[in-house]
């Protein structure tokens, strides 16, 4: 069996969805969406933006590694920033997981973070003395990876593909609820 839909069943049988997706955990999108070759290809941009993200944190931790070694002393904010960076990019390989199967709530958290955490990134950036100028360009480059990001999410057909649960009337399921 393959690596994918062994983490899938694992992932499930933990209710991950539930507890990540809330009240909007089971809301799947159509099938025929999923398959779209523009959904396909949004996903694979996506899968290599985040990618790219993952190389520019890498990295960080590289140029901390060596300017240590090499007998500079780096700052406790540079370490934990870049080791943020890096927590923050498989959460979001996570969330295009999630979505990339059709899952509403997944898409969501990743357009979100992508959206806060450019912005969040570049004021803690423009901080005078916080960071070096190396990580200053590190976090420039991570916030344009995700602006990247965020910038297919938000395409008229992505936005079509994942559109807005409807809210469930008394009694009655909302749309993509198991009945």
């Amino acid at each position: 069996m393959r690596l994918p839909v062994l983490a899938d069943r694992l992932w499930c049988r933990l209710h991950l969805d539930r507890l990540a997706g809330g009240r909007q955990a089971d809301y799947v999108i159509r099938e025929d969406m999923l398959a779209h070759p523009d959904t396909v290809r949004s996903f694979r941009w996506i899968r290599w933006l985040l990618v790219a993200e993952t190389v520019v944190g890498l990295a960080a931790i590289v140029v901390a590694v060596l300017l240590t070694r090499a007998g500079e002393t780096v700052a406790w904010a540079v370490w934990f920033r870049a080791t943020v960076v890096l927590l923050i990019t498989l959460t979001l390989y996570v969330f295009a997981w999630r979505a990339q199967l059709g899952y509403y709530w997944a898409y969501q958290r990743l357009r979100l973070f992508s959206r806060i955490f450019p912005v969040v990134t570049l004021v803690v950036a423009a901080i005078p003395g916080l960071y070096p100028f190396w990580m200053v360009i590190e976090q420039i480059l991570f916030s344009l990876l995700m602006i990247g990001i965020g910038d297919v999410l938000t395409s008229d057909h992505m936005r079509a593909t994942f559109p807005k649960p409807g809210r469930a009337t008394r009694g009655q399921p909302g749309p993509g609820t198991p009945q």
